[in-house]
């Protein structure tokens, strides 16, 4: 459905993409589920997908740090998102970051179809670096949530993921074997 006014005016056109970012153990997950069980709640037709590389904890579900999950769908790719149900209302997108570069225009489609969209994911990589298609996401998204870890050094507000073990590989799974939240300071700390 194209955008016109007339659309707009009787309701059709009312998607949005939230996009919820930062750093890893920050609670982006966590936030991720209750919208959208609040969605649930509210009986909307809700359709949740991940990466299919994402296996950390589950196959089919997205889980949180804290272990709370809700079930989904993995998709190999983004464009595979498009393929939901044509009752779909909210779109829920967990770790964003692993996605391809089609992820903006795949949340774009969608919003255009009067779905809300809610994609979580890191938006940096364990270097600093912007991550993936969260930036390009971020820039196209109605609403944005950055939110922020404890820094494990001194307690200060952490926005970095720091990487624990020897690897330059831009993806690596892990979990706090691997990682840890760190503040700007002590990022940057030699």
């Amino acid at each position: 459905m194209l955008f016109s006014e007339q659309n707009f005016r009787r309701g059709e056109f009312c998607g949005s993409i939230e996009v919820i970012c930062g750093s890893m153990f920050s609670g982006k997950t966590e936030e991720l589920l209750r919208r959208l069980r609040r969605a649930q709640i509210a009986r909307l037709n809700v359709e949740i997908f991940k990466p299919s590389t994402d296996t950390r904890y589950d196959l089919n579900a997205v889980v949180s740090h804290d272990l709370n999950s809700i079930q989904s769908t993995p998709v190999a790719n983004s464009s595979a998102i498009l393929l939901l149900g044509t009752k779909t209302q909210v779109v829920g997108i967990d770790e964003a970051q692993f996605f391809d570069d089609e992820l903006p225009d795949v949340c774009n489609r969608l919003a255009q179809k009067g779905i809300r969209v809610i994609v979580a994911g890191l938006d940096m990589d364990f270097s600093g670096k912007p991550f993936g298609p969260v930036p390009a996401l971020m820039a196209i998204a109605e609403h944005v949530t950055k939110v922020n870890a404890v820094c494990v050094r001194c307690g200060a507000p952490a926005m970095y993921s720091y990487r624990t073990v020897a690897s330059e590989a831009r993806v690596l799974l892990g979990e706090k074997d691997s990682y840890e939240p760190r503040c700007r300071r002590c990022f940057h700390m030699i």
